[in-house]
């Protein structure tokens, strides 16, 4: 009759098979990140090529797509390489899911190259296809950090998720501006969108950085130079101020350009760092739980060596008093500590969840009232605004109603 001391290391090795795919899911992540940082360069010399018409830019955005294509390569090797039988991967039907729709997106860039490099997209649907397919990358490491049951390695996901988040908004901002810029006009319309993108960047490393260690908080508060942020406050200004002829001068396309790339190379650095962490945390992680399993395997090791015979003929562990303090010991520490980590990770969550609860409430707009996420989301906001809400009350109002919408 199999033992609880049985149970306790069947439980430690289960731990650590989870704490490995967490592992390969930190790598991933990694390389997520290296092919979304390239990603939002492109998107921002595309946008200045197209906002230029076609006259700057060319050369370095030709540089960029081949950087692009050698981390979309990485990415789709480390893809090939993953387990996809369903019950060996946590969370396994979102997740590939996820990946699905971001290969569909990654075998259609070549026809967006070639349409931005005919000069026949706008800007404005360029960085809307830009957009779908960081998001459908960004939702890969969303699941990776919903999937994750270790509460330390899910704060450290959730950590790196809104920091990336973050740094995408950045990089929207940066391929919004330079199109401004590089087309010399400005709206009412436009300048509205550009302190929605400031504002959004900013909601996302709060959360990101309350999640973060002391290590990174550092980090990101020595990332950016005072004179790189001053340059892009007063482009800021100049772009977001309208004249009352609407117009901008298009040769600071470039310093705008060159001022946001060096804040969002700086953001990389602790995106770096962050990953990295991930990727020591889990090893760390991992070690203490086969240190653990190899105590409990002496403490089985030691049962069998004492152990008796009933009457029956079978082996009875004399356990000796010893043995049985120790074997309670462990039990209780078990429950307690599971106890500890479910409570950690219910406090962890609540960020996820208030994103698929928002993520939800723009679906039901986008399809009820046809609106685009991006309108469905100031839709939710401007209504909160108005309502003096939280988000989250909003989107959960708007999904209470979903019968009637």
């Amino acid at each position: 009759m199999k033992s609880g001391l049985h149970f306790l290391i069947a439980a430690r090795e289960c731990e650590i098979g989870d704490l490995e795919q967490l592992t390969l899911t930190g790598e991933l992540v990694g390389v997520i990140g290296q092919l979304v940082h390239a990603l939002q360069r492109e998107r921002g010399l595309s946008n200045l090529l197209l906002g230029s018409r076609g006259t700057r830019f060319a050369q370095a955005r030709e540089h960029q797509l081949r950087e692009c294509d050698a981390a979309a390569l990485q990415l789709r090797q480390h893809f090939d390489a993953m387990d996809t039988q369903g019950t060996a991967v946590r969370n396994g039907a979102r997740l590939f899911g996820r990946i699905a729709t971001v290969l569909q997106a990654l075998d259609g860039l070549p026809a967006l190259r070639s349409d931005i490099a005919a000069l026949a997209v706008t800007p404005q649907a360029a960085t809307a296809a830009f957009v779908r397919l960081v998001a459908g990358l960004l939702q890969v490491v969303f699941e990776a950090a919903d999937s994750a049951t270790d509460p330390q390695i899910s704060r450290a996901l959730v950590a790196l998720f809104n920091f990336m988040q973050g740094k995408e908004f950045a990089g929207q901002e940066r391929a919004f501006g330079g199109t401004c810029f590089a087309e010399g006009q400005m709206e009412s319309s436009r300048a509205q969108q550009w302190l929605e993108l400031i504002e959004s960047q900013e909601r996302c490393f709060l959360i990101a950085l309350d999640f973060s260690d002391t290590a990174v908080q550092a980090a990101w508060r020595g990332a950016v130079d005072t004179r790189t942020q001053a340059d892009l406050e007063r482009l800021r200004r100049i772009g977001c101020t309208l004249r009352a002829d609407g117009l901008l001068d298009p040769e600071l396309a470039q310093g705008w350009y060159d001022c946001c790339t060096q804040r969002i190379d700086a953001m990389r650095g602790v995106e770096e760092l962050q990953a990295a962490q991930l990727l020591q945390l889990c090893a760390s992680r991992i070690a203490k739980a086969r240190d653990e399993l190899r105590n409990h395997e002496a403490i089985r090791d030691a049962l069998v060596r004492t152990a008796g015979t009933s009457d029956a003929g079978e082996q009875v562990p004399n356990y000796g008093p010893h043995l049985e303090r120790s074997i309670l010991d462990l039990v209780q520490d078990q429950a307690r500590r599971l106890q500890q980590m479910a409570d950690e990770l219910d406090t962890v969550r609540a960020s996820l969840n208030e994103r698929k609860i928002i993520e939800r409430a723009k679906g039901l707009l986008m399809a009820t009232r046809k609106l685009s996420e991006a309108d469905a989301h100031k839709m939710l906001r401007q209504t909160a605004m108005n309502q003096n809400r939280k988000l989250l009350d909003v989107a959960q109002s708007v999904l209470a109603l979903s019968d009637y919408l």
